[in-house]
């Protein structure tokens, strides 16, 4: 269901209201998501969960795909709704999907359609609603970027607050290998953090720190501490799209990986890939993946400061309209620069502004197109790909976020509050 043939641009229906999952297909959900998690012995933890029931808002962590399938378990024997991208919608159907308990966003687009939805799935609907504030999978085993409003966003919704926790998801399948699924245990722990009364009483900057510090994961100091070895002979394949920049020399994207190991083929430098996740160098230095790509992060900043930033790309482009799937858009001219991402394609001009999005959605091969990124508006997603060997999502995901904080800097978040307050 992935190609749209008739090519209608017709935008989804933001408005369109949240359903309850349909009771014939709660034991396809749930059944399926145990058989997908069997073989990884699942374990959930709960705590201050025995006397709840729905409507309550979860916010779970995101590491990577298992996460879709832990969730329902962890919430059975409830129904929930699931704030999900568009993908899904093209990839299942529209029907189908509405049907598994699905409310449609596009990726760091603020849309008061959404959170009015996420309203009446709770308040109307009397239904659990589960949000992945990251809306990513873990590019390097730690905890991406958390909006700022989520603390705004609890606090509207007058409703208990619970934590989704997992460990495992990542090392299972990181976002740079998700087809090879490693044998690790996935571990999930359920948590209440503010009840309804608790809430009401908590001021708006506490709940978004809690919320932030329920959220922060290192999935390598997890294998290290719980000694978990991954003994996948190809582990390392990969990862060279998270770590593009060589930690001797300094070159982007000469990067590559092999089997368990990882590798500069400007300077030849060299690292294995232990059974714990730790990259082992020269003279037996240890340097840990999440340091590497931090380290990353820095460079970009420092070329975005010195003015040598720069990112400008031919490219193919693939638009996202609605879930009747992809239009191909033809070649067109990908631009970045301090006020936003200009992108031209058929002999159009469409502006992405840095202040309205906290970062960019990356793909490292995505439906084994090659990497790309995705720029959306409220109207449609568009799936950027380049055969420039110097396009890397990565790096311009790091620019994005540097951007982004930079035109913020004191300026007011976008108050959905106040939207919703006014259009109810």
């Amino acid at each position: 269901m992935l190609n749209n043939k008739k090519k209608d641009m017709t935008p989804f229906d933001m408005n369109k209201k949240p359903v309850k999952q349909y009771p014939f297909l709660l034991p396809l959900i749930w059944g399926g998501a145990w058989l997908m998690t069997r073989s990884l012995g699942l374990k959930i933890e709960k705590a201050g969960m025995e006397k709840m029931k729905p409507p309550y808002l979860v916010l779970s962590t995101h590491q990577g795909f298992s996460d879709y399938y832990i969730a329902p378990l962890a919430l059975f024997p409830h129904r929930a709704n699931y704030v999900s991208d568009m993908e899904g919608f093209a990839a299942f159907g529209e029907w189908l999907y509405r049907g598994i308990g699905c409310i449609g966003k596009r990726r760091y687009v603020s849309d008061i359609a959404v959170v009015k939805n996420i309203y009446t799935a709770l308040h109307k609907n009397r239904q659990i609603v589960a949000v992945f504030p990251e809306s990513r999978h873990s590019n390097a085993g730690t905890t991406a970027y958390i909006p700022q409003n989520m603390g705004k966003l609890a606090k509207l919704m007058k409703v208990p607050v619970v934590m989704l926790s997992v460990h495992g998801s990542y090392l299972a399948g990181p976002f740079w290998d998700e087809a090879h699924t490693r044998k690790v245990p996935l571990r999930a722990k359920l948590e209440c953090i503010y009840t309804k009364e608790e809430l009401a009483q908590a001021q708006e900057d506490d709940v978004q720190q809690k919320i932030e510090e329920h959220l922060r994961y290192d999935e390598y100091k997890w294998q290290w501490e719980e000694k978990i070895a991954i003994t996948y002979p190809r582990r390392a394949e990969g990862l060279h799209m998270a770590l593009y920049q060589c930690r001797s020399c300094g070159e982007a994207f000469y990067m590559k990986s092999k089997g368990s190991s990882l590798f500069c083929e400007a300077c030849g430098s060299g690292w294995e890939m232990d059974e714990y996740g730790r990259l082992v160098g020269e003279k037996k230095k240890i340097t840990a993946i999440p340091d590497w790509y931090e380290w990353q992060r820095g460079e970009v900043e420092k070329e975005i400061r010195n003015g040598t930033y720069r990112c400008e790309f031919a490219v193919r482009v693939e638009a996202l309209p609605n879930a009747k799937g992809f239009i191909p858009m033809g070649e067109g001219r990908l631009v970045q620069e301090e006020s936003g991402f200009t992108l031209f394609v058929q002999n159009r001009e469409l502006f992405f502004d840095h202040r309205s999005r906290e970062s960019v959605q990356t793909e490292y091969n995505y439906r084994d197109r090659g990497p790309c990124i995705v720029l959306s508006d409220k109207d449609c997603c568009y799936y950027i790909y380049s055969d420039d060997p110097g396009f890397g999502p990565t790096k311009i995901q790091f620019a994005g976020e540097y951007y982004y904080r930079m035109r913020k800097q004191g300026e007011v978040p976008f108050d959905f509050g106040k939207h919703l307050s006014e259009n109810m």
